[in-house]
């Protein structure tokens, strides 16, 4: 199978401010727990959030964009190898041999998914070294029957230098939530990702606008980070405009 590179590629996007909070609270989660999950919807920052935090990690990042077709899991599985074969060449031998092995046999299912994790495990626990995953828009595939068995094997048994961060436009299935109540799975909600008022400032004054500016655009759409730039955008070009017609 073709890897498409740019999949496996950490976004170039850098952010105008720095979300120091919700770095600190990613942090502190690659000590306490086994896997983060960022949920939001579109234009919440997501995204962004995770390129920075990937960019500040002290260790090897491997990244891995999933879309609508990863729902196969042979795909899926190539592109979670391919993902740390980009930071880690050689990475996930025994992955794809296990894969090789059940396509040859036949298996599939929960059966099939739960031996993949294994590998998996196997491979990660090989490398004897600090690493950060990233699988963003997971939420694509929230529907594969495999996904579930996947996760629900895997998430527990990461080896302890492994921190799983998962992206997605809502929560992950129920029985992978619940992993949450277990402190192996820590959610960012979006209500986390907003922007807080000195953020929103310190956005508008990039656009050379003032407090009161950032403060009524930040009640206007939540803080929600998309929105509160394209605000910040409009409010600057009126600003502009004005002073040219002056």
């Amino acid at each position: 199978m073709k890897i498409i590179t740019s999949k496996v590629t950490v976004p170039s996007e850098i952010p105008l401010v720095c979300r120091g909070g919700l770095l600190d609270t990613l942090r502190e989660n690659l000590k306490s727990c086994q896997a983060t999950v960022i949920n939001g919807r579109a234009g919440t920052g997501k995204t962004t959030l995770a390129a920075d935090f990937v960019r500040r990690y002290v260790g090897g990042a491997a990244w891995y964009k999933v879309d609508a077709p990863d729902i196969s899991l042979p795909v899926f599985i190539e592109y979670l190898v391919a993902s740390v074969v980009n930071v880690r060449p050689g990475f996930g031998s025994e992955t794809l041999a296990c894969q090789a092995r059940l396509n040859a046999t036949g298996f599939g299912g929960e059966l099939e998914a739960s031996a993949l994790a294994d590998a998996y495990v196997y491979d990660l626990e090989r490398l004897a070294e600090p690493l950060l995953l990233v699988i963003d828009d997971l939420h694509l595939i929230y529907d594969a029957d495999w996904l579930v068995p996947f996760f629900h094997r895997l998430l527990p048994l990461l080896p302890v230098e492994i921190h799983m961060l998962i992206l997605g436009r809502g929560l992950p299935p129920t029985p992978l939530w619940r992993l949450r109540s277990k402190q192996r799975l820590f959610v960012v909600t979006e209500q986390m990702l907003a922007f807080t008022q000195s953020e929103a400032e310190e956005l508008f004054s990039l656009y050379g606008l003032n407090e009161e500016d950032a403060s009524f655009a930040l009640k206007q759409t939540g803080g929600r980070a998309t929105d509160l730039r394209q605000a910040a955008i409009r409010a600057g070009a009126a600003c502009m405009m004005d002073c040219y017609t002056l």
